[in-house]
């Protein structure tokens, strides 16, 4: 989980949000067009935080890789067509 915090908190470099020596970072302004514009390793961050927030509200304790890879198809094209939302709402309304 550190990991995943970490490697979040080392995203936003790349994101171009508005940060200036952040030590927490808040995932609930990430858009979806931020999501779908970032880099491959970008996304692949996003991804492993969104598998990591879902997860822990739904007090899941276990990872399977066939819903990591369902919810991130599922997320990344609802994003698409709804580039204004955040990430949040995206992964709240369609991982499982």
């Amino acid at each position: 989980m550190l990991k995943t915090s970490l490697a979040a908190a080392a995203l936003v470099v790349g994101l171009n949000l508005p940060a200036s020596a952040q030590v927490i970072f808040d995932m609930s302004v990430v858009t979806c067009k931020q999501y779908t514009d970032a880099s491959r390793d970008q996304a692949e961050l996003l991804g492993a935080w969104m598998s990591g927030y879902f997860s822990a509200s739904k007090d899941i304790n276990m990872v399977d890789f066939r819903y990591i890879e369902r919810n991130v198809k599922k997320i990344s094209g609802y994003c698409k067509s709804h580039r204004n939302e955040t990430l949040m709402t995206a992964v709240e309304k369609n991982a499982r």
